[in-house]
């Protein structure tokens, strides 16, 4: 008798990197979770909590590791998910907001991008967050704080907010996420 387990999908041309050269990749994962991954080529992937395994929550962070790699994630930043239990993963399905919808979701993901990639590449640096945007989602990996900042980034650039009003944004945020790490180093005076 098995543990609890779980189903995702991801993308076929991403299978072979949720295995690994050598299957290192979903090893680790195994290894890391206590959980077993069932790999189909179709890219449907069974997660089962091991049975000597003492967490439960960890079928759900293997749940968060496959889809984060499905999403377009490598396998070294989604290793932070691993690493860190105070990193989540959040994805923005942009079907949902925009239907299927093929020219908007192109449009929104080349304002999401910016010219040469500047404006992900901002929000990552503003945020400290990792920014990925693959197919019709976007996906976020970091602290609950830096994904809240990069997510709301996002959330304003579909809402049709100016680039400068979101760097704006993130300028502010950035700075408030510094002022609060400070503080949790200042000891309180007696």
């Amino acid at each position: 008798m098995s543990g609890p387990d779980t189903f995702v999908r991801i993308p076929k041309e991403r299978v072979a990197i949720l295995i690994g050269e050598e299957g290192k990749v979903k090893q680790y994962i195994e290894d890391k979770l206590n959980v077993k991954l069932e790999v189909e080529n179709e890219g449907s992937i069974a997660i089962k909590l091991n049975e000597n395994a003492q967490d439960p929550s960890m079928l759900l962070k293997a749940k968060d590791v496959v889809t984060a790699i499905g999403r377009g994630f490598s396998p070294d930043v989604v290793s932070r998910l691993i690493r860190n239990e105070e990193e989540i993963f959040d994805m923005v399905d942009l079907r949902v907001i925009f239907g299927r919808s093929e020219s908007d979701i192109k449009r929104i993901k080349g304002r999401i991008i910016g010219a040469n990639g500047k404006t992900r590449k901002l929000i990552e640096e503003l945020t400290e967050a990792n920014v990925v945007v693959y197919g019709h989602t976007v996906g976020i990996i970091g602290t609950f704080e830096q994904v809240d900042a990069a997510h709301n980034a996002v959330q304003m650039i579909i809402e049709g907010c100016q680039h400068q009003t979101v760097y704006r944004y993130l300028q502010k945020k950035r700075t408030e996420l510094k002022k609060e790490k400070l503080q949790l180093w200042e000891k309180p005076r007696e």
